[in-house]
């Protein structure tokens, strides 16, 4: 007999994590699925200045906390890939590499990815090391020549970093040729939604966002979506967790037929 649940959410960034809080409160049986490690992007942060509360606690610090609180509330998290929603009548079916889960409903909390370097930069890139977080591999190449993609402003954070740390600095955009004596590539060229799953459940924009307003209700009822993944305008730490605070009390009032938790 497969295990059912009352919700599950996909990701466990601050946005899905906040949301399996919300839900589990509200009495739901929670399951939060992750490909990595819990956390997110925030990971790559050493230092967040923008959390109310806690000024300079560290992206993974910040992540472990509320995975632990997520967990002593009665959220389970599963490390494992979802990779296909199927309707199952009235629920939904959640296919995570060899295991179908069955829930009433899901939240999508996928969050970005970095967007990759043309095929052309790449192989100019050849054999040089390819980092996509100045402050995560930075330190590695100190005194050494580096060069930073792009042209906005994460390129611009990347660039300050670096300069404290390499001998030299290059600043390229998407396509210019690598300087030849640039020892590793660091790419800052934006970043793209990680929605493949929901292609075709829900609608997404030109962009592969998944549309939906402030009350986090996609085109297909019985799904939600919170975080960096949804059609927005600011996308911080604070905007996911608002979102997953949303998300979790919409789906605990759906489940419930209307009525809040």
């Amino acid at each position: 007999m497969r295990e059912r649940y009352d919700v599950i959410i996909i990701g466990a960034g601050i946005a899905g994590m906040t949301a399996a809080i919300y839900a589990v409160r509200a009495g739901k049986k929670v399951l939060i699925l992750e490909s990595r490690a819990e956390g997110g992007q925030i990971l790559t942060s050493n230092k967040i200045e923008n959390w109310p509360g806690e000024p300079g606690i560290s992206g993974a610090e910040l992540a472990r906390k509320v995975k632990e609180q997520a967990k002593a509330l009665g959220a389970e998290f599963k490390v494992a890939t979802a990779e296909e929603i199927e309707k199952a009548g009235a629920d939904w079916r959640v296919v995570a590499e060899d295991e179908t889960l069955e829930t009433r409903a899901i939240i999508l909390a996928m969050g970005t990815k970095p967007r990759k370097m043309s095929v052309k930069q790449t192989a100019d890139a050849g054999k040089r090391a390819i980092s996509y977080c100045a402050t995560c591999d930075g330190a590695l190449y100190k005194g050494k020549p580096v060069v930073v993609v792009g042209s906005g402003n994460t390129a611009k954070h990347e660039m300050a970093y670096l300069q404290g740390v390499a001998s030299k600095v290059y600043h390229i955009h998407h396509d210019d040729p690598i300087p030849e004596d640039a020892v590793a590539v660091f790419v800052a060229i934006g970043r793209v939604p990680s929605t493949e799953i929901g292609r075709g459940v829900v609608k997404l924009d030109e962009e592969g966002y998944v549309v939906a307003g402030e009350d986090c209700r996609t085109s297909t009822p019985g799904i939600w979506v919170a975080g960096d993944c949804r059609t927005k305008n600011l996308r911080q730490l604070i905007t996911a967790a608002a979102d997953g605070a949303i998300a979790g009390a919409e789906v605990a009032m759906y489940i419930g037929g209307g009525r809040w938790a």
